[in-house]
């Protein structure tokens, strides 16, 4: 869920929970969202003509899950009642839209999905693809963990008020919005930092929050991604790809090349490198690479399961 890391992808956070907020306020000065949700709520089907409405706007309070279904699709039978089953049992953390696509073609085209069963997520209006085919309850859980954690700590999205004895077809709500927190102008400010260009100004912003808040997880990943952004901005890509190949026990050129891969999305092969880094250094350059590494982590975002296997072969290379 992480995506490749440039500018755009740091500030895309940030600004989609802004919106998401916003729509929150608008919605409560109009007097929407004013009823609990029953747990038959939890589970929608959606038609284009109401995708705007049931998915983009709801995605705006809670993280929206698409699973793109069809009648004659046998591994959609078994999917599609797991996801209905954990809808209800995660408790209004996230809404499940059931689309079929032989109804809905034009939709199944725009998601670019090529077989089913495939699942989506919509969260702040930003679709990112979960799982395709069958898969096991375990990782269905896990993925949904994934999702609703994202949800809640990027884009302030807590999920809806579910009441039992709510009547079906209510209007819901969600939890109590997030109060603006007295570290938001900020990060604000490093956003605003980050459209103009001036990486120096966005990290000496997210600094100022976690001197005072250490355990913010928004300005954490906006400090790793902005000090990395920082590193590679002049940087001569052909000179340091030719460093880390003649100099493969050199662990600056190492690390060197690992920033351009992470920033340019490759995240496995900048975690391999530098893995392969610790195993073959000793001493400070083993130490260089390491922590270099341990600071992607933060880049990445550490329930990731790419960060999840590289902490197993750091261990082993260091143990």
């Amino acid at each position: 869920m992480s995506g490749v890391v440039d500018l755009a992808a740091v500030k895309a956070a940030q600004e989609a929970k802004a919106k998401a907020e916003q729509a929150r306020a608008e919605a409560a000065r109009k007097g929407g969202g004013t009823g609990a949700v029953s747990p038959a709520d939890l589970v929608i089907d959606v038609d284009e003509a109401g995708f705007e409405r049931e998915v983009l706007q709801r995605s705006t309070e809670v993280p929206v899950v698409i699973d793109f279904w069809a009648e004659w699709c046998e591994p959609c039978k078994q999917l599609s009642p797991v996801l209905e089953r954990l809808a209800v049992e995660y408790n209004g953390r996230f809404l499940l839209a059931k689309i079929d696509v032989d109804a809905n073609q034009m939709l199944m085209q725009q998601f670019g999905i090529q077989g089913i069963p495939a699942v989506f997520a919509v969260v702040a209006g930003q679709a990112l693809p979960l799982f395709q085919g069958a898969a096991g309850e375990a990782q269905i859980r896990q993925t949904l963990d994934q999702l609703v954690q994202v949800a809640e700590q990027r884009f302030g999205l807590t999920g809806l008020v579910v009441d039992p004895e709510a009547e079906p077809g209510g209007a819901g709500r969600t939890a109590e919005a997030r109060p603006a927190g007295p570290h938001d102008a900020l990060l604000d400010a490093a956003v605003q930092a980050l459209d103009a260009g001036d990486l120096p100004g966005a990290i000496q912003a997210y600094k100022n929050v976690l001197a005072e808040e250490p355990g913010n997880t928004e300005a954490k990943l906006g400090l790793a991604q902005a000090e990395l952004l920082q590193r590679v901005r002049d940087m001569d890509p052909r000179q340091v790809r030719r460093d880390a190949a003649e100099k493969p026990n050199d662990a600056a050129a190492q690390i060197a090349a690992a920033d351009l891969d992470l920033a340019g999305g490759h995240v496995e092969d900048a975690f391999g490198r530098l893995i392969d880094t610790v195993s073959r250094t000793k001493g400070d350059d083993r130490e260089a690479a390491r922590s270099r590494l341990v600071e992607m982590f933060d880049v990445v975002g550490a329930e990731d399961p790419r960060v999840v296997a590289a902490r197993r072969a750091l261990a082993r290379a260091l143990f």
